[in-house]
Order: structure tokens, then C-alpha cells, then sequence
């Protein structure tokens, strides 16, 4: 089933809106966290769990809608996810303890992480083919407006109203979007909706949460901490576990078949590598001109803000273009500026203004890779693994995100540790971002994008 123009818009007019608010979600709380631990009374390790446990269920979450939408009605999953991320929003507003509040993250997270596939897989069944690439266009710029914009919203609205206010928000939003997206969204379950190996989902899922983990303590504590090392190793047991069921059972979580096409394959690769450059700069720029330049935190996420608009802007149009012609040399092109971009960032650490424009040029590169290379994925897969494909996809997206700034702060650490200068340690960081970018590059060049 698709759309027609005006239906399309109408879908949009649901996918972007509930695209912001739950990317915003991830990060709004960065810059609020001190007046948390402060109220509460709570300690650094304990406020990161504010921000792990969303992210972990996030993470994790993501496959497991994209495999259920094979199956299930887009409305009932859309509406499940909406209500999951408001009661979340709801027990964050009125937590009268750190606990609370981190329980009411990781639910949270639990809705949210349903919005970024299943929008992705609404514009794959529902628009046109001849305007699939303009409609992840759209929702790829409510997500680059939101990583770019949550840490500015929540500094600002936290200051001015409190922390509270932020979860009031949330929760508002959600309500007024349900029936908006219960409207627009199909309730019919695809047609070759069938069983599932859950076993295998919960052993996926494990071994990407442990992961993520994993990465996050090797942050803060180092790789030689237990929970660091311990998480790693129990990893990959489960993802091993994973493979090893996935040969066993007649109806896998993850079908063999999907990592036999040559494209998709190659696009979980260069999603996950464009992500970790891509959070990097995100996360590592705004903590450079805090901490090199003096400004406040406040100050230093404004320096996100053209890099949000940058992405509002390009991603339409790049979904146009990819639309018309190859979607290959555009992913070439934009892992070429991510990777000039990064070591431009490099070697101008120090500032302000060019911190700036470096992260506006390698956000701009972002959305020339990741807007054709989701729409080409999609379009590489039958229909039946439509829903799964971009569920991994995303997933290995969103995983990206979350080890890239874990694995660049522990260089960050090694490089103090070892005397640099603040600002080197930094530049150590970008010119990271600019090795990853080649092996990305390496795994696009590997590919043929059909179109």
C-alpha cells in the first residue's frame, strides 16, 4: 500500500515531529544532570545511569521493533511506543528519587526506541518509491535537528523552569501526537507477518547492550575495570550464542539471507562507522570549547545549533537527489567530507569559530552518507525482511552513536594520562574520527547501490 502526495505529507507531519521529541530525549538531560545529582544528592556514577539507561533500552529496543513490525500493525506498535515514552516522561516529571527517575528513563527508552525504525519503515511501505529518498530525508533532518538541539533545549529549559519541565514537555508531546499517528498509520499486520525466533532476539540484544555498556565503564573507569572488560566478554558470549542459534533454527531472529545482500551488508558497516565519527564531533566539540575556550556549557551547545540547521536543510534535498541518481558517489562524497572535516578539526583545535565550522562540515558529510545509504537498504530488501533489515540497520546506527564518544574519551583519558595538553588530547580525537572515516570508505567502495 502507498500514499498519495497528500497522505504522504500528512505521514510526515507525524514522523518528523515524533522523530525530535524522542532523539531529543537521549541527550536533554546532559547539561541538567548537576542540578539532578545536586537535588538528589547523588553521585557522578550514579547520574550516568540517567543517561545509560535510556540509551542501553534504546539501543537494545530497536531491533526488536523493527522484527515486530514484520509482523504487527504499524498504528498499534506506533501507539504502544507513544504511550511507553509518556508514562516514562510522566515518572521522570514527578520522581521523587534518583532510582525513580532512572527507572522512568529506561522506560522511556522503551518507547523511543520504537520511533526511528518504525518511521523509517512507514516511508519504505507507504511512499511512493520516486519519493522514498525525500520522505528519510525527513525524518533523517528531525534526527540530526534533535542530537543537535537536545543539549541547547535542556540547558535552557532546565535553567529557566528546572529539570521537571523537560519531562512535562516530553510527556505533552506524546499525548498530543498519538492520535495524529494513530490516524495516519496503517493497523493491518504485513502480510507475511509469522513467527520468530525471541530467543535469538533477547541473545542479540543482550550482546548489544553489553557492548554498549562495556564501552561506557571503559569511559569513565578504563578497559582494565571489571565492569568494563566483564561486560566485553560477556558480549561477545552472547553474540556468539547469537550466531550460533541463528544457524539452528528454522525461523531466525535475524535471517542468514539478510547479511547475503552485497548492499545491505555493506550499509550496516558504514552506518555504524559514520556514526561513531559523526557522535565524536557531536560530543567531543562542545566539550572542547568548554573546557579549551572558557566557555560555559550552556555557551559550547550553541555551537551545535548551524549544525542542526545544516541538517534541517540538506536532508530533504539529499533525499531528492538520491531520488535521481546514484546514491553511491553520494555516500562517497560524504565520507570524504566527514573525513577532510575531522582533520580539519584536528588541526584547528583551539577555536571557537572553526570548532564550528568543523562540526557543521562533517555534520553536513553525515547526511550525505547516512539519507541515501537507509533509503538504499530499503530498497535492496524484500519485503518480508523490510522491517528486520532496517530494525539492524538502525540498530547498529544507534550503537555507533553510543560507543563512538565512549571509545574516543578513552583516548582522551590516555592522552592526559600520558601529559598532553587539553587541547592535543582532543586533536588526538579528531584525527581518530578522521582513521575511522577510511574504513568506512573502504566498506563503501566494496558496495554497488542500485540506482
Amino acid at each position: 500500500m502507498t500514499a498519495t502526495p497528500t497522505a504522504t505529507r500528512g505521514l510526515l507531519a507525524v514522523l518528523l515531529p515524533s522523530m525530535l521529541v524522542t532523539v531529543i530525549a537521549s541527550d536533554m538531560v546532559n547539561l541538567v544532570l548537576p542540578s539532578i545529582g545536586a537535588e538528589f544528592d547523588a553521585t557522578e556514577a550514579e547520574l550516568a545511569w540517567v543517561v545509560t539507561g535510556f540509551l542501553l533500552v534504546f539501543s537494545v529496543g530497536i531491533p526488536f521493533y523493527g522484527r515486530i513490525s514484520d509482523r504487527a500493525g504499524l498504528r498499534q506498535l506506533f501507539a504502544f511506543a507513544l504511550l511507553a515514552y509518556a508514562a516514562g516522561s510522566l515518572v521522570c516529571a514527578l520522581a521523587p528519587e534518583l532510582l525513580v527517575l532512572v527507572l522512568g528513563r529506561i522506560v522511556m527508552g522503551a518507547g523511543a526506541a520504537a520511533i526511528p525504525v518504525l518511521s523509517i519503515v512507514a516511508v519504505t511501505r507507504l511512499v511512493p518509491p520516486d519519493r522514498r529518498g525525500m520522505g528519510i530525508g525527513v525524518v533523517s533532518a528531525a534526527a540530526g535537528i534533535g542530537t543537535a538541539a537536545g543539549p541547547a533545549l535542556g540547558g535552557g529549559i532546565g535553567q529557566a523552569l528546572g529539570w521537571p519541565a523537560l519531562f512535562w514537555l516530553m510527556f505533552a508531546a506524546a499525548l498530543v501526537l498519538l492520535p495524529a499517528a494513530w490516524r495516519v498509520l496503517p493497523g493491518a499486520p504485513p502480510a507475511a507477518a509469522g513467527r520468530f525466533d525471541l530467543l535469538g532476539g533477547i541473545l542479540l540484544g543482550l550482546g548489544a547492550g553489553t557492548v554498549l555498556f562495556g564501552f561506557t565503564r571503559a569511559q569513565a573507569a578504563g578497559f582494565a575495570a571489571p565492569s568494563a572488560w566483564g561486560s566485553l566478554v560477556l558480549a561477545v558470549v552472547a553474540l556468539g550464542l547469537f550466531g550460533w542459534r541463528t544457524t539452528r533454527v528454522a525461523r531466525p531472529f535475524v535471517p542468514p539471507a539478510l547479511f547475503g545482500n552485497r548492499v545491505y551488508r555493506a550499509a550496516v558497516v558504514v552506518a555504524f562507522l559514520a556514526m561513531t565519527v559523526n557522535l565524536g564531533g557531536l560530543v567531543f566539540v562542545p566539550l572542547l570549547v568548554v573546557e579549551v575556550n572558557g566557555l560555559t556549557p550552556g555557551e559550547g551547545a550553541l555551537v551545535m545549533i548551524p549544525a542542526g540547521l545544516a541538517v534541517a536543510a540538506l536532508s530533504p534535498v539529499i533525499g531528492r537527489v538520491a531520488d535521481r541518481t546514484g546514491t553511491r558517489p553520494l555516500v562517497l562524497a560524504g565520507l570524504v567530507v566527514m573525513g577532510l572535516f575531522s582533520l580539519f578539526l584536528a588541526f584547528s583545535a583551539g577555536s571557537v569559530l572553526l570548532a564550528g565550522v568543523g562540526v557543521l562540515g562533517l555534520s553536513a558529510g553525515v547526511i550525505f552518507v547516512l539519507t541515501p545509504i537507509i533509503s538504499a537498504a530499503a530498497g535492496a530488501l524484500p519485503a518480508e525482511q523490510v522491517g528486520v533489515g532496517l530494525g539492524i540497520l538502525q540498530g547498529a546506527q544507534f550503537l555507533g552513536a553510543g560507543a563512538g564518544p565512549a571509545l574516543f574519551g578513552v583516548l582522551v583519558t590516555a592522552s592526559r594520562e600520558a601529559g598532553s595538553l587539553a587541547v592535543d588530547a582532543y586533536s588526538a580525537v579528531f584525527l581518530a574520527m578522521g582513521v575511522v572515516v577510511v574504513f568506512a570508505l573502504a566498506a563503501a567502495f566494496r558496495m554497488r547501490i542500485p540506482g
